[in-house]
């Protein structure tokens, strides 16, 4: 599993704007990460789940203590949990997953340690760079 540092809930620093239990960090700017996180926010709405929601386009948020800003922001999915843990890539993807219903067993299942290594070298090695270069292709060419 692939997290980060815990800072002090009571210092503020891990603040995830919202005071829920997980606060999903996205680049809101990429219409394939927003749209998969409409769908996530729908489900999230519809069983009353509580989660988070942070668009990383219009600004890092709580990830500013993590020393996450800019281009590194939007590079991959983060969530923060109610422990102040960050969770990048397909980390944060499972910990979205494992709070919504009809998600919860792809969490499990991309969790399992084999299956968890090949996710994350399919995220990391090929999805997220694709999807972070073709959102910065698009940027400059509507400048």
């Amino acid at each position: 599993m692939t997290t980060f540092g815990s800072p002090s809930r009571r210092s503020g620093a891990a603040d995830t704007d919202t005071g829920h239990g997980l606060t999903t960090y996205y680049n809101g700017a990429c219409p394939v990460c927003r749209t998969e996180i409409q769908h996530y926010q729908k489900v999230d709405a519809r069983h009353d789940v509580g989660l988070g929601w942070h668009d990383v386009s219009q600004g890092n948020g709580g990830l500013a203590i993590f020393g996450i800003a800019g281009d590194a922001a939007t590079r991959r999915l983060y969530a923060i949990d109610d422990k102040g843990q960050l969770h990048a890539g397909v980390d944060a993807f499972i910990a979205v997953w494992r709070h919504l219903p009809g998600y919860r067993w792809i969490a499990r299942l991309i969790a399992l340690p084999g299956l968890h290594a090949v996710a994350v070298a399919v995220y990391e090695g090929i999805l997220a760079p694709l999807l972070f270069q073709w959102n910065r292709w698009r940027r400059r060419r509507h400048r």
